[in-house]
């Protein structure tokens, strides 16, 4: 397989279905807005970008599966697995804030080798795959350089359903707010990863996400030259609910520091 040209063709359909998503966003009512879980909402547009995604990446590899958010399709490969975010940030979608994301990665076994992800409002699409640099429209991207915790700035994630876990981050988060020059929640995790490869956040840590909103950024930023783990420090960051990602520099100090809480 050619990674580099599946890579692209990935991202071609990203922007196309970007466009798509664009299209709908002011055509869609209140009453096409579904629950599916607590402060967990989904659209008629979420399944409709999932299914256009879907239909498209199966003509890449016929054989590949995929474990996708909105479940639109049941398909599970022996090697090959997309795993699929249609629209990550659908709250800030439905608000129309300008935060919202495709995120799209590609699992061989149980390594992720290639991934995308498209923030669609300002048509910046980040993308890797492996052996290669990371990219932001065709210009390599780096982490950040920042060595110091105090000078860092720090993206984040308040839990919306899951609370169990909610002093331990509330103490974090606290701490942080004293010691960085600050803590921002954009409500898209793939977009947060995507900042961090790029150099805008020093880091990134987060709990109760799902693979599809993490496996893609998190392997942009390793081909970035940042380091990616849970709060363990261990490397079950996509299907463990929980995750930090940083620069090389401060990778160390913000893991040893969510030790202290969680």
């Amino acid at each position: 397989m050619d990674l580099k040209k599946t890579c692209l063709k990935v991202c071609s359909l990203c922007k196309e279905t970007g466009e798509l998503i664009k299209h709908h966003q002011n055509q869609f009512s209140s009453s096409d807005i579904k629950e599916k879980g607590i402060h967990n909402y989904v659209t008629y547009v979420d399944k409709l970008s999932e299914r256009t995604l879907t239909k498209e990446l199966l003509k890449m590899i016929p054989e590949a599966g995929f474990i996708v958010e909105e479940n639109t399709i049941d398909k599970k490969g022996e090697k090959y697995n997309w795993i699929v975010d249609p629209l990550d940030g659908t709250t800030n979608f439905i608000h129309s804030l300008p935060i919202f994301a495709i995120s799209i990665a590609l699992m061989k076994d149980d390594e992720v080798i290639l991934g995308v992800v498209y923030e669609i409002n300002f048509e910046e699409c980040f993308y890797a795959w492996q052996g290669s640099k990371a990219f932001l429209n065709d210009k390599e991207i780096h982490v950040s350089e920042t060595s110091k915790l105090d000078n860092s700035l720090l993206a984040t994630g308040f839990p919306y359903y899951d609370y169990q876990r909610l002093d331990e981050y509330l103490g974090l988060f606290k701490y942080l707010m004293k010691n960085t020059q600050g803590l921002r929640r954009w409500g898209s995790a793939a977009t947060d990863l995507a900042y961090v490869a790029c150099g805008r956040f020093d880091g990134f840590y987060e709990y109760g996400l799902s693979p599809w909103d993490v496996a893609a950024g998190a392997f942009i930023v390793k081909q970035a030259g940042g380091i990616v783990n849970d709060f363990k420090g261990e490397n079950n960051f996509i299907f463990g609910k929980e995750i930090i990602a940083a620069n090389n520099k401060i990778s160390d100090k913000i893991n040893n520091t969510v030790k202290i809480f969680f």
